[in-house]
């Protein structure tokens, strides 16, 4: 005989039904673009040009450069998610000159490694967005998103939960990608 399952109440979220919850009260943050710049100048409250002047740990920092340093998402897609940021503030991949080119590919690179050696990712999404109409949510500074990705990586919660489920906590994984990154 096999019984049906019971409901759980859970108070204030309509009627009962035999869906868990999984709250994620942080995201509310970047939903109501808090901390996003009121302007495209640097002095316009730019969090690119903030968390340079930040310790490591604060910042989420995983590693600073002569010209770009690499941190970590604060609203990730994945575990892992990273973004490398030139320190001059420029909203366009043309307007960097050869030395920030030059660094910020080979920061790419080098997550890579230490992406793949702290976490044992399987393949990346990598790549900018270029202006507001191309999805960049903060568009004046440009950085480039580094996404490590998994077999299997991809499952319901996203699509059907509108939530990604993080294992790690951001410090933690900030010191584990910064503890793997390579010297050269």
């Amino acid at each position: 005989m096999t019984s049906e399952p019971e409901l759980e109440q859970q108070n204030g979220v309509g009627e009962p039904d035999a869906f868990q919850r999984l709250w994620t009260p942080h995201r509310m943050a970047y939903i109501k673009g808090e901390n996003k710049p009121s302007g495209p100048a640097s002095d316009d409250g730019c969090p690119f040009c903030e968390i340079p002047k930040m310790d490591d740990a604060d910042g989420l920092i995983v590693r600073r450069g002569d010209s770009v340093y690499a941190v970590l998402n604060l609203y990730p897609y994945n575990g892992g998610h990273l973004m490398v940021v030139p320190y001059r503030h420029v909203a366009d991949y043309t307007d960097l000159d050869d030395a920030e080119t030059a660094e910020l590919a080979e920061f790419t690179k080098r997550a890579m490694t230490a992406l793949r050696k702290a976490s044992g990712a399987q393949g990346f999404n990598i790549g900018m967005n270029q202006g507001l109409v191309a999805g960049a949510g903060i568009a004046a500074h440009l950085h480039q998103h580094l996404v490590p990705r998994w077999g299997g990586d991809t499952n319901f919660m996203p699509v059907i939960g509108h939530t990604k489920v993080l294992p790690q906590l951001l410090a933690d994984t900030r010191a584990m990608i910064a503890d793997a990154w390579p010297a050269h």
